[in-house]
């Protein structure tokens, strides 16, 4: 059975009455736990999606980008998109179900925030409504302090000195000090690494992306003390 079948399968089952820690459940342990990883952020980035009024085909494109989905799976990915949309369960529902299932890894959970961001600046346009969802869910996550404002600077345009918010640094660091962090970030954040963490596909390919603005971050600071 192909990840989309058994993925599809779960979310049926939720949308038919199956509570969500019986359907969840059955998914904590390897490798189903990456089914439960990319329902979490296709159901809760399906809620989001309509946090500002409406569902865009640029917010539908962002999710084959995270995913990386082809052309043969793009059926059942929009079947399993249009089911969550349409499911009862709050949002909060399967974030809290999602942070106890992945609570020993606070890093994961940062990954499931960055597709979440990256779904919601598909169309361009970081509403309001929008924020108020994703800090929410930060919240139910208990991120490490400044993730959050890290992943905003990242995604959001003008909402911080980028660079320094992308290495997690004051914007009085030293240059030392922004090549130590970007050092730790480059080895926290190296596929070997994550793929020795047991982390799903889905979140070592959201790490390659975030490595391309760390070393840009690193790029930026470093250049401006040259």
């Amino acid at each position: 059975m192909s990840i989309w079948s058994r993925i599809s399968e779960a979310i049926s089952a939720l949308t038919s009455g199956e509570g969500l820690s019986t359907v969840f459940d059955r998914l904590r342990t390897p490798p189903e736990r990456s089914v439960a990883f990319t329902i979490a952020v296709i159901a809760l980035g399906a809620k989001m999606a309509k946090a500002d009024g409406q569902v865009t085909r640029d917010e539908v494109t962002a999710f084959r980008e995270v995913f990386q989905i082809g052309d043969a799976d793009a059926q059942g990915a929009a079947r399993v998109f249009n089911l969550a949309r349409t499911d009862v369960a709050g949002f909060d529902d399967y974030a809290r179900r999602i942070k106890g299932m992945f609570s020993e890894d606070a890093s994961i959970l940062c990954d499931l925030m960055e597709g979440l961001f990256h779904i919601a600046m598909a169309d361009g346009i970081y509403h309001p409504n929008e924020n108020a969802f994703l800090e929410e869910v930060a919240k139910i996550f208990a991120l490490p302090e400044g993730s959050f404002e890290t992943l905003r600077a990242r995604f959001v345009p003008n909402s911080s000195p980028l660079p320094h918010s992308v290495l997690g640094i004051s914007p009085n660091a030293t240059l030392e000090e922004a090549r130590a962090a970007w050092s730790k970030l480059v080895r926290a954040n190296h596929p070997d690494a994550l793929t020795a963490r047991g982390l799903p596909e889905e979140a070592i390919k959201m790490a390659e992306k975030r490595m391309i603005d760390i070393n840009r971050a690193w790029e930026t600071l470093s250049g401006k003390a040259a």
